[in-house]
């Protein structure tokens, strides 16, 4: 009788563990290290939520989250082995298949790019056009980021090259606010809550802003990938327990921000996120809520509108014979991450 009892409680403990999504499949890698440049941007917030949450802890996974002074060296990280997947912009996965490396998105964080370009002040009287930027010194998170593909499409779509301009890292902090104040650069190509912070104290004048649909339209077209979590197509094929899991994090995240009010989002970053500018941080959230990704898929029509961004101006894109989209991103996890979280 007592041997019927405990099979019977090895039974139950069993069917429990298969119920929990964290334990119905055994994780090839629990430990993983996910690169990301300017993890305090809200480009990346999803991601931020989900570590902040606990999300990546009930999945089974032990992330250490490595932060760079931009998405192209946390790509670096990547390719160079010292990261197993990025939190990063998608237009990545283009860049690099175009390089013969591929990689994929498994999960959306947003839908806009959220990416500001201003002027420093006092250079903002004599500047009429974007043609004017010519010449100047433009402040990126890091050379080869998105933020540098930013500039480089408004320079195409305005007769410029990318070479007229000269590009110079700030980062995503306080280095990028100290760039604008400082006079070390003369725009500024970033994202909130740098932009927002330059903005409010005067320091920069606005002229391309992605944070709204309208700007997105403008610039873009329409949809739009921005911020995802990319992998190496080997490494999602031969860790799919894995990326199942991180995606199941990241689409708990999105969720959560899309239905969280902004106080309850602002009690989930780390105070040092904003420091003594709550209020500017509040602002700046507002003015970025509806260009997170809802849910974190991915379409065809978002993917061909960076492709013909960077097909404008990226020589490795124009080089290829031809990107196959298709192979870019997946909504096979997601898919799966919806079925149990929505």
């Amino acid at each position: 009788m007592r041997i019927a009892r405990i099979t019977l409680l090895l039974l139950l403990v069993t069917l429990g563990m298969a119920s929990n999504g964290a334990w119905a499949q055994t994780l090839e890698k629990s430990r993983i290290t996910l690169a990301v440049g300017g993890k305090n941007l809200f480009y990346y917030l999803p991601l931020t939520i989900a570590e902040r949450r606990g999300y990546f802890k009930d999945e089974g996974l032990d992330v250490t989250i490595v932060d760079f002074p931009g998405g192209a060296k946390a790509l670096q990280a990547m390719v160079g082995g010292s990261a197993d997947v990025v939190s990063g912009a998608y237009e990545h996965t283009i860049t690099m298949q175009a390089k013969g490396i591929n990689i994929e998105s498994i999960v959306l964080q947003g839908r806009y790019n959220g990416i500001v370009l201003g002027i420093r002040k006092d250079k903002a009287g004599g500047f009429k056009s974007l043609k004017d930027l010519q010449g100047m010194k433009v402040g990126v998170t890091a050379p080869g980021s998105s933020t540098n593909h930013f500039v480089n499409n408004l320079l195409t779509k305005n007769g410029l090259k990318p070479q007229d301009v000269s590009i110079v890292g700030v980062g995503a902090g306080a280095g990028a606010v100290a760039a604008i104040k400082k006079g070390s650069v003369d725009a500024i190509s970033n994202l909130d809550p740098v932009i927002n912070i330059l903005e409010t104290e005067g320091d920069i004048v606005v002229v391309v802003d992605s944070r709204t649909a309208k700007g997105m339209k403008e610039v873009y077209g329409g949809a739009y990938h921005a911020g995802s979590i990319y992998a190496p197509v080997e490494w999602v094929k031969k860790n799919p327990n894995t990326a199942q899991a991180v995606v199941n994090a990241m689409v708990r995240a999105s969720l959560w921000i899309r239905r969280a009010k902004v106080d309850e989002i602002i009690g989930a970053v780390p105070p040092e996120y904003y420091g003594d500018k709550q209020t500017l941080y509040k602002a700046a959230l507002y003015k970025n809520q509806e260009g997170f990704s809802p849910d974190g898929r991915m379409s065809l029509e978002g993917a061909k509108n960076v492709y013909a961004v960077l097909k404008a101006f990226e020589p490795a894109v124009q080089k290829a014979p031809s990107i196959d989209l298709a192979k870019t991103f997946t909504n096979e996890f997601v898919d799966r991450a919806l079925k149990k979280y929505k």
